[in-house]
């Protein structure tokens, strides 16, 4: 039985679905079908139904999937435990990270940590906070920079890092720009540019809407908030960024929301952290060592 071949299983049971397996594992689907019928071919038995639009765990792989799960952690605890051995941090470390993190508050982690270790590498994986969740499970990622929830659950350990202000944005232009004494509800009456529903940050503001009874319009649903920028920009609508992000392009509204999201590392507390992972995680709380100039 190859261990390649029980990872294939793992990312298709926890994810239902051998294109997003696929994707995961950074694979080709035909290899995925391929490593699936070589499992299935070892135990004499099918695995997994393949159903139209959704693969479901048969008896036999959901017994598969319990055994599994332990196995791959216990070999990837051990592979960890004997690279720890050595004193110096070397290896790969294979990180997610959201789009808006990777590109505003991870490269100067990253410099920093590769003047202090300049044998250590990254593969880094730009991932939605709510998929880089399913990777960490996979063990295709050690750790993961994301939007914080407001609970994060077991198996997870999450360590707060930064604390972003959102800010309500429109274009310059906008009416809403021209309001004075502005209210929440002036907003219902135009359209919001906001992430998915399903996101963190999205919870956050439908929460300030939902407390005031109030509804909220959304229109093309991006998890990329370059992206929106760039529509609020061109006046397609209002949203809410960081404000790092604000510039000319955009103008804050005039509303006193005292909204903020937690940005932070989690990872799976069931594994065994690689020694170049704990290094970074110590540098990213605070707790590392200098580099030297």
């Amino acid at each position: 039985m190859d261990l390649l071949d029980l990872k294939t299983f793992m990312a298709i049971a926890d994810t239902g679905s051998f294109s997003q397996a696929a994707e995961l594992l950074h694979v080709t689907q035909p290899a995925v079908s391929k490593r699936l019928a070589n499992l299935e071919q070892h135990f004499a038995t099918p695995l997994i139904e393949r159903l139209p639009r959704k693969a479901v765990l048969t008896d036999a792989g959901k017994l598969l999937r319990q055994r599994a799960a332990t196995i791959l952690r216990e070999v990837d605890n051990t592979q960890a435990e004997i690279l720890n051995l050595h004193s110096s941090v070397t290896g790969v470390l294979h990180l997610a990270t959201s789009h808006h993190i990777g590109l505003h508050r991870l490269p100067k982690e990253i410099r920093r940590f590769s003047r202090a270790h300049p044998e250590a590498e990254f593969d880094l994986q730009f991932l939605a906070s709510e998929d880089a969740e399913q990777a960490l499970l996979a063990g295709s990622v050690q750790l993961a920079l994301v939007t914080l929830p407001e609970q994060v659950k077991a198996p997870f350990t999450a360590h707060e890092l930064w604390l972003d202000r959102l800010v309500f944005v429109a274009e310059p232009d906008h009416p809403l720009t021209h309001h004075t004494d502005l209210q929440l509800s002036d907003l219902t009456e135009y359209r919001a540019l906001l992430p998915a529903p399903h996101t963190v940050t999205f919870q956050l503001i439908s929460s300030l809407f939902a407390g005031q009874s109030l509804p909220l319009a959304t229109s093309m649903p991006t998890n990329y908030l370059e992206t929106i920028k760039m529509m609020v920009s061109v006046g397609l609508g209002w949203g809410v960024l960081p404000d790092s992000m604000l510039d000319d392009s955009v103008a804050e509204l005039a509303l006193e929301t005292n909204l903020y999201r937690k940005l932070g590392v989690i990872y799976d507390s069931r594994r065994t952290l690689s020694r170049v992972a704990e290094a970074f995680l110590l540098q990213l709380r605070g707790e590392a060592p200098s580099a030297a100039p």
